[in-house]
């Protein structure tokens, strides 16, 4: 029962989660409490030595967590110094820190809402662009420098293709053209891939032509490229038992922040809002 309610729907269980919230602050005094009284529970002791296990492999030695303990003493009666000495007021980094720590009760809850089958596989479909196999290209080129050419640059490109196209052509593709940063190889480069070395409208174009035979010249942000594309592989859809762990990640990133943002929007309903008019 507790499941169907974490997820259908999925938004009321949200604005249960800000009532719960919203009721507890109505219940708390907003007075900081000024009791001498600082009590260690067993409860506190056991958080210390399992903390200190934690880091270092073992319980700590009688000493040890006589030092735990008076350092946790330590902290509790310096931080009720700060709240009387009114230091956690005006101060960014402590607003800061209190805000993150209340949107963390949002993320705990969101966190409790576990998928089905049937919310990943209609996440799946709805961003399946997210998790497709993506297309690949493998490609040679040959670089021709248009700063270093000029206005023959074009009749170059033409007269080097031509060149490259001939049937048993033993033309060396390393030496032929210009010197080029990026080498004349490319193995197994996504769309994305391609865009960041030569360039979106190269790329575009790279993944148009056909495969084995020299085509162009295609234009980059250098110059014109003669290019013979070795393979090509189209964008694959994957299946739900493919990428499950991603999806499920995926969606619950996003209930997150639905449920973020309804929460924030609960919360600031109690307050009257006003933002004056900045006088210039």
């Amino acid at each position: 029962m507790l499941k169907k309610w974490l997820h259908e729907p999925l938004l009321h269980f949200m604005l249960i989660g800000a009532a719960i919230f919203v009721f507890y602050n109505l219940q708390t005094d907003d007075s900081v409490d000024d009791s001498n009284n600082i009590v260690i529970s067993e409860s506190d002791i056991d958080r210390l030595i399992t903390l200190w296990e934690r880091k270092w492999q073992r319980l700590p030695t009688e000493i040890e967590l006589e030092g735990l303990i008076e350092a946790q003493i330590r902290e509790e009666v310096l931080y009720r110094e700060a709240l009387a000495m009114g230091l956690d007021q005006n101060d960014t980094i402590v607003r800061r820190r209190l805000a993150q720590k209340v949107e963390f009760i949002s993320a705990d809850i969101a966190s409790q809402a576990e998928p089905s089958a049937t919310d990943l596989q209609s996440y799946l479909d709805t961003h399946a662009d997210k998790f497709e196999v993506p297309a690949r290209v493998s490609f040679q080129q040959v670089y021709l420098n248009a700063d270093q050419r000029g206005v023959n640059v074009e009749q170059d490109a033409s007269r080097l293709l031509n060149e490259l196209a001939q049937p048993g052509s033993t033309i060396d593709v390393m030496e032929a053209g210009d010197s080029f940063m990026l080498g004349q190889q490319h193995e197994q480069l996504t769309r994305q891939g391609v865009s960041r070395l030569f360039g979106q409208q190269f790329a575009e174009k790279v993944f148009e032509l056909p495969v084995g035979s020299w085509q162009g010249p295609v234009v980059s942000g250098y110059g014109l490229h003669l290019v013979y594309v070795d393979t090509k592989s189209e964008a694959k859809a994957v299946t739900l038992d493919e990428v499950r762990d991603k999806v499920r990640d995926e969606w619950l990133a996003q209930q997150r922040r639905k449920m973020d943002q309804v929460f924030y929007s609960e919360l600031r309903k109690r307050y009257d809002i006003v933002v004056e008019t900045v006088t210039k």
